[in-house]
């Protein structure tokens, strides 16, 4: 009786300990603690943002730690719906979006720094109001336009003449609606392709490419 007695008390301070072991390691900071990305951008052109995250952090972990020892509440993972409870997670969610905003930021200025960009080019980025990838086209959009317009031949395309910049042209004529063939060559149906755009663009008809011709093709 009295072994049976002990086991039993063995067993109801492993559970005990195994519960407060459990508990230690659910609120323990290294485990609840919101880490800060190792992937923003620390010398982002607005430190105040970078200020701003940093602080929203501490400001979170430290609700985390302040609501489960003195209220006794889980925030990350509640596990009853009281007001109480409900008002805190609220407050949490609040705190999270706010270091989101802030991450968001960082971490997108790290991704464009990363492809060259400077703190002006962020700014600039940022205040295009495109998105990543929607700015990136734009970008290889300007530059497949500064190239193609920098490659306007001096004297009008001869009949019979073949080059990269015609081919290009003609790709630019498909575009539009145009059947033609794509081979590079400055042909009788390529120069009716260019007088029938130049007409309906209401420019000078004459089917060959001048540089108001090239930059309404580009449009």
């Amino acid at each position: 009786m009295k072994k049976l007695l002990i086991s039993i008390i063995v067993i109801i301070i492993a559970i005990f300990a195994y519960n407060q072991y459990k508990t230690y390691q659910r609120f323990n900071p290294e485990n609840t603690n919101y880490n800060v990305s190792q992937m923003i951008d620390i010398d982002y052109y607005d430190q105040e943002v970078v200020f701003g995250y940093h602080d929203a952090v501490q400001s979170l972990n430290a609700y985390i730690t302040m609501q489960w020892s003195a209220n006794g509440i889980d925030v990350i993972s509640p596990e009853n719906e009281e007001a109480e409870t409900v008002l805190a997670v609220d407050r949490y969610a609040n705190k999270m979006a706010k270091v989101k905003f802030y991450e968001v930021k960082l971490e997108q200025s790290k991704r464009l720094k990363d492809k060259g960009f400077s703190n002006k080019g962020v700014q600039l980025f940022e205040n295009t109001g495109l998105t990543e990838e929607v700015y990136n086209k734009k970008i290889e959009a300007d530059k497949f336009r500064n190239r193609l317009l920098s490659e306007l031949p001096k004297s009008y395309l001869r009949s019979g003449e073949k080059s990269a910049f015609i081919y290009e042209v003609q790709k630019l004529l498909v575009k539009k609606g145009y059947d033609i063939p794509l081979d590079g060559v400055y042909k009788s149906i390529t120069e009716k392709a260019i007088l029938d755009f130049e007409t309906k663009a209401n420019l000078f008809a004459d089917g060959n490419i001048d540089q108001l011709t090239l930059e309404a093709l580009l449009d």
